[in-house]
């Protein structure tokens, strides 16, 4: 399943955020605590080099426990303040301001010895589609400043939002990257809903997660329908099971696996199938290394066709 999405308004948000860049002294990343690194914009890294960091591991209720820790450790380790995050209850909301304001404190000192009090903090609170970032600001702020959605690219343009005298948050529309050099790193995002559902094949994105289930957890699915399958079973198999199970029919008495493969996808993103992490730093490791080796192998591709190319051409 080939995945690649990215809307024409996603083009100006890059630049909004290259041309915003500049006024603020923090950069605030929400990511989907299930999938840290893949729900993690690697286009940011170079674009708030020289700003303040927080990454918010958001939806951490859905997402192992353990697993939050190890992600949270995984992202201390490069430089990044890390604070776990459930948007919708306001858990680990009140650590945000105190984080800024400690990343801050050196500047906020040297202001204060030149007189000058109550400067704001200046946020720009970015994240990919769906990932909670409207959720978070209404419940920061305490009341409804920005539009909220169950469906990706709710938010479409920048605001400014003031908290107390000290603190300045500017919010940005959800942003992807143009291209997803792994393609396991778009389908996790398809998983979690960052990609319009509307542009996607129902059955080919439910089986393409029963099989990556079948590697991380295959018992939260045969748990959550009471079937039985082993891991080298046909996902499409398992997805028959689930509506068998559920006792979705179409005419004819045959399952309907469109339906099945829907609910399957809603009961994993409300977390009924448990909290799972769908990958863990060894995989993004493993995976880092699989692609310098094709591009490795692309290079010394490369570099024999233009030999040979020379070689014909004397």
């Amino acid at each position: 399943m080939y995945i690649q999405w990215y809307p024409g308004h996603m083009t100006k948000t890059r630049r909004m955020m290259e041309e915003n860049i500049a006024l603020v002294d923090i950069v605030i990343e929400l990511v989907d605590a299930r999938i840290p690194y893949s729900s993690k914009n690697p286009d940011l890294d170079e674009l708030a080099k020289n700003k303040h960091r927080i990454i918010l591991l958001n939806k951490s209720d859905l997402a192992d426990a353990t697993a939050n820790k190890v992600w949270k450790a995984y992202f201390e380790e490069k430089g990044f303040r890390v604070i776990e995050m459930n948007a919708l209850k306001g858990t680990g909301m009140g650590q945000v301001t105190d984080a800024a304001r400690e990343l801050m404190k050196e500047k906020i000192e040297k202001l204060k010895a030149r007189g000058r009090i109550n400067v704001p903090i200046r946020s720009m609170i970015v994240g990919i589609p769906n990932v909670g970032k409207s959720t978070f600001i209404n419940k920061y702020v305490g009341k409804t400043t920005a539009k909220t959605g169950d469906k990706p690219g709710v938010t479409r343009g920048k605001q400014w939002i003031k908290l107390k005298k000290d603190f300045e948050l500017l919010d940005t529309p959800g942003i992807l990257w143009p291209k997803f050099e792994d393609q396991q790193v778009g389908l996790k995002l398809a998983f979690t809903g960052a990609i319009n559902d509307d542009i996607l094949d129902a059955q080919t994105l439910a089986t393409s997660f029963i099989h990556h289930m079948m590697v991380v957890n295959p018992d939260c699915i045969r748990k959550r329908y009471d079937i039985a399958f082993d891991t080298i079973a046909e996902p499409h198999d398992v997805l028959r099971q689930i509506a068998e199970a559920r006792g979705f029919k179409l005419k004819g008495d045959e399952p309907d696996l469109e339906r099945a493969a829907k609910i399957l996808m809603d009961e994993f993103r409300s977390g009924k199938l448990g909290r799972l992490t769908l990958e863990m730093p060894e995989d993004i490791t493993e995976m880092l290394a699989e692609k310098s080796a094709r591009e490795k192998e692309k290079a010394l591709a490369d570099k024999a066709r233009k030999a040979e190319y020379k070689k014909r051409k004397k």
